[in-house]
């Protein structure tokens, strides 16, 4: 594409942009309706008071009946394959209402036959055993799903049987030995745990001693609950987290507990108006961050003065100042979301501290930029990655270091050195060094033969074992060339920079498909974000005839199907979302770059 072209689809994508800056001066996006959210919060609401909440639920169960996939299942989004966990959840709450809805009862009965083809029947014990080895040893998703489906009599009367016990009793330990324990559930998920734990426990048959332990922890767990419930009353601001504790509470005989009646009413309050919910609230940090990002150095073109202020009082307004209560993390993190149930992470802190350092006069931001930054030292593991929000978890693959997250801690810790080096102490400017080599050791050991890097919470339905080393190797590229231009003091760093660069550039070039796009991996359909991604990536490179194949790609596909949003985030163990964002942002991105090379 020539130039003038470019800076034409530049500005009509940069005015959609705009458009889509809130009342309140800063982007909220769109998450995907989730046919698992819709399914668990009809069940919370039902098992609440079903005759109170009958408007809700009934626009649930219409809303479900009226997206089923053509082959009776559901998928985690409209546009997502069915699976096995969205299609057992919405088949086990449709059993509520099957005696006396006729449309409900067809609705369930071609889920039937879909879990059937997946070689689950739902009149048997099996069903247990299908979803404990589909999760394995994390059983941070796989226990509540059971949990549900036993309290809406699947199998049979006796579902709690094979439901493995979380001990929620472990909850009651100081913060700091949760790492060390075998929970069973990821660092996010202690709310499940005592919930979901507690009604297991009072419906579950067990002996005497174990018993008597858990009664006397059960109290004490509560008061953790409810000393973690956040004042909207919506755990991690998540529909499906949020729903399960309330009817693990509500099944457990505690209907009256202050979790519940905010919890219940956060289900009430986040209803869209189709009848259906989301997996979460927003990103809102996330796609602000990723559409200033986006806008680069152009921004001042796109946004005026005053937006650019409302967007940094924003996030300064957002920054955690406080030890959180949910997870003990400490001050100067961001969250995915204003709304107060998030919890500060390790890609929304960076994302954070770019976007400032791109918006603000630097000297006005100075202390919130390093409590941001002592924030990400303090969380970098041993192996010198970045985890997404607990330091020494690493026995389930969400709490692991990844390497999306540590490239782009890398990106930031870079350019928070180089604006406020020669105002930090000799020992501050070593912390932030050694956590730079620390972070590019961890790259430079885990980018696969190949080239590429896998991230951790986006991936492709597509791609065997859902993963999606196309966006970990282009977000990874994106974020160290740009780092690799703030390190000029560190010359050995830079060349092992270049040569993570220079395989994972062969690796994006060796899998683009043939009509210029990029999927997940080699040979898979591509999509808006990916390719953009790719393409981002791609631009500091020497990489001419790709670029503009994949740009041409882009801006057919554009022009044929509008920003058509793929199904590539992973939000808690497998469970897919698209953002209506993203493929804005990353088409923006890659435009950019591009009008940079000329």
């Amino acid at each position: 594409m020539k130039k003038e072209q470019l800076e034409i689809l530049f500005k009509e994508l940069s005015d959609i942009l705009l458009s889509e800056l809130n009342d309140d001066g800063f982007w909220s996006g769109e998450l995907s309706s989730s046919a698992l959210g819709v399914a668990v919060a009809i069940a919370a609401l039902h098992f609440h008071d079903a005759t109170l909440h009958q408007q809700e639920i009934e626009k649930g169960l219409k809303w479900l009946s009226s997206h089923q996939n053509a082959d009776g299942g559901f998928g985690d989004t409209p546009e997502s394959p069915a699976n096995i966990s969205s299609s057992l959840l919405s088949y086990a709450t449709l059993n509520l209402y099957t005696e006396n809805n006729p449309e409900v009862k067809s609705t369930q009965q071609k889920l039937a036959d879909y879990l059937k083809t997946q070689n689950v029947d739902v009149r048997s014990d099996q069903v247990a055993k299908v979803i404990l080895d589909h999760y394995q040893k994390d059983y941070t998703f796989s226990v509540p799903i059971l949990t549900l489906c036993a309290l809406c009599g699947i199998p049979g009367d006796d579902g709690f049987k094979h439901i493995p016990q979380l001990p929620f009793e472990l909850a009651l330990l100081p913060r700091k030995f949760y790492r060390l324990l075998n929970l069973s559930v990821v660092s996010y998920a202690i709310p499940a745990l005592i919930a979901v734990g507690i009604v297991v426990f009072r419906k579950k048959k067990s002996n005497g001693l174990t018993r008597a332990i858990r009664a006397i922890a059960e109290k004490k767990a509560l008061k953790i609950l409810e000393r973690s419930l956040p004042e909207s009353g919506g755990f991690l601001e998540a529909i499906p987290l949020t729903a399960f504790v309330a009817l693990s509470l509500i099944n457990a005989g505690l209907r009256d507990s202050i979790v519940v009646d905010k919890g219940i009413a956060f289900l009430k309050r986040t209803q869209r108006e189709d009848g259906s919910w989301p997996i979460d609230i927003d990103l809102s940090t996330w796609v602000t961050t990723l559409s200033v990002k986006a806008l680069g150095e152009r921004k001042d073109e796109v946004l005026s003065e005053t937006q650019q202020k409302r967007i940094v009082n924003h996030l300064l307004s957002v920054q955690n100042k406080t030890v959180h209560s949910f997870n003990g993390t400490l001050p100067g993190g961001w969250s995915w979301t204003n709304y107060s149930g998030s919890v500060p992470d390790c890609d929304d802190t960076p994302g954070a501290i770019l976007a400032l350092l791109d918006l603000a006069p630097h000297h006005t931001i100075r202390e919130e930029i390093l409590s941001g930054g002592e924030w990400l030292l303090k969380l970098q593991n041993n192996d010198g990655g970045f985890p997404t929000f607990s330091r020494g978890w690493g026995k389930l693959p969400f709490d692991q270091s990844c390497a999306d997250l540590t490239g782009h801690c890398v990106l930031a810790l870079a350019k928070l050195l180089n604006v406020y080096k020669l105002e930090l102490s000799l020992k501050q400017n070593k912390q932030y060094s050694t956590a730079i080599n620390k972070a590019v050791d961890y790259l430079e050991n885990h980018q696969k033969e190949n080239g590429s890097w896998l991230p951790l919470w986006f991936g492709n339905q597509h791609t065997d074992n859902h993963g999606n080393p196309v966006y970990g190797t282009a977000r990874v590229l994106t974020y160290v060339q740009k780092a690799k231009l703030l390190l000029k003091d560190e010359p050995i760093l830079i060349n092992r920079i270049q040569k993570m660069i220079a395989d994972g550039t062969k690796f994006l070039l060796k899998v683009q498909n043939e009509n210029g796009s990029w999927g997940g991996d080699f040979g898979i359909e591509g999509s808006i974000e990916e390719t953009a991604l790719a393409v981002a990536a791609l631009n500091g490179t020497k990489s001419q005839a790709e670029i503009e194949k994949g740009l041409a790609w882009l801006e057919n596909y554009y022009k044929k199907n509008g920003l058509k949003k793929a199904p590539i985030g992973l939000y808690f163990a497998s469970l897919w979302y698209d953002e209506k964002l993203y493929p804005l942002t990353a088409y923006l991105e890659a435009i950019k770059g591009y009008i940079d090379t000329y």
